[in-house]
């Protein structure tokens, strides 16, 4: 079966984390249910669009203007990036909030995060019910249920050797970082004794 997939460009790194994690996807794509080629999706509006409705309305590349199954795949699929396979019919984000998909530094998985209209954010629905029960305002234009933290799957196959050694050579540096950082302290504070 075809499905949605958003292609992430790059992990998340845990210098990126320290900074405030940006979102890891760097481009949408959608495979046709009947030629099964893989179209990018201009706008990661359009392409929560496509998912949420996927099941009732499958996509065809002839959605797609001046499009259709005989022209050649706008991206194949390769290793040449690393894919991840979103699952169908997740909500939109309700208005007034983000959802945020960010790759672990190690590539395990994907974490879901909702930026919500306060601009903390949201883990888990809990973090969702809090929000709402502190603001009572925004409880008739957003309900729990619109909020879903399922993950997409990580296709390992397109996590490259190379995609593995980057990430281990930045969690050595990061290492590294840290330790010389607690060396400058403790020599700080043992020269001002």
């Amino acid at each position: 079966m075809a499905s949605p997939a958003p292609v992430p460009a790059s992990p998340g790194s845990s210098s990126q984390k320290k900074r405030g994690a940006t979102e890891s996807i760097g481009l949408y794509a959608v495979q046709c249910c009947e030629c099964h080629k893989w179209r990018t999706v201009s706008t990661k509006d359009e392409f929560e669009t496509i998912r949420e409705n996927f099941t009732e309305d499958p996509w065809f590349c002839s959605k797609r203007p001046e499009c259709s199954c005989e022209d050649p795949p706008d991206i194949e699929y390769d290793s040449s990036r690393i894919w991840v396979i979103d699952k169908p019919n997740i909500p939109k984000p309700p208005p007034k909030t983000e959802r945020l998909v960010i790759m672990r530094g190690d590539l395990s998985k994907m974490d879901i995060y909702y930026v919500l209209p306060n601009g903390k954010r949201a883990r888990g629905i809990g973090d969702v019910q809090k929000f709402l029960d502190t603001n009572p305002e925004y409880k008739d234009r957003i309900s729990a249920e619109s909020f879903s933290f399922t993950v997409p799957k990580i296709v390992e196959e397109t996590v490259s050797q190379s995609s593995l050694w980057k990430t281990k050579k930045a969690k050595k540096q990061d290492k590294i970082n840290a330790s010389s950082s607690k060396k400058d302290k403790a020599n700080a504070s043992s020269s001002e004794n």
